[in-house]
C-alpha cells in the first residue's frame, strides 16, 4: 500500500514540475503576479504551462480511480503496474507537449485516459 501512496504523491507533483519547467531559467519571472506572467509565455514555456493545466485536469479521475481500485481490493501488483504506466504516459505527454509533437501528445493523452479507466476497474478481475 505504501507504493500506492508514493505513486499518488508523484502524480500530484507533475503539475508542479510543469510549472517549474515553464519558469525555468527566465529572468523576467514576476512572482508578484505569476499567473498573468505565465499567460504571456511563448514557445516551449507556454506549452509547459499548458501541460501543467492539462495535468491538473487529469489528476481527479486518476485519484478517484486509484481510490476506488483500493476500495475494491484490486491486486496491488496490478494497481502498481497500471499507476506506473499512467505516470510514464503523463511524463511522455509533458515531454511531447513541450517538444511540440502534437500527434504523439494526443496518443499518449488517450493512453493515459485508458490507463485511468483500467485503474478504475482493476478490482474487477
Amino acid at each position: 500500500m505504501t507504493m500506492v501512496l508514493w505513486l499518488v504523491l508523484i502524480a500530484a507533483m507533475l503539475p508542479v514540475m510543469c510549472a517549474g519547467l515553464a519558469k525555468y531559467g527566465s529572468k523576467e519571472f514576476d512572482n508578484h503576479n505569476p499567473r498573468e506572467w505565465m499567460t504571456r509565455l511563448e514557445g516551449w514555456r507556454a506549452r509547459a504551462n499548458a501541460a501543467q493545466s492539462n495535468t491538473f485536469e487529469a489528476l481527479p479521475f486518476f485519484f478517484i480511480a486509484v481510490a476506488l481500485a483500493v476500495y475494491t481490493n484490486a491486486p496491488l501488483e496490478k494497481l502498481h503496474m497500471l499507476m506506473i504506466a499512467w505516470l510514464l504516459a503523463r511524463l511522455a505527454y509533458v515531454w511531447f507537449y513541450i517538444r511540440d509533437k502534437s500527434t504523439l501528445r494526443s496518443i499518449v493523452w488517450a493512453l493515459g485516459v485508458g490507463l485511468s479507466i483500467a485503474i478504475l476497474f482493476a478490482g474487477r478481475t
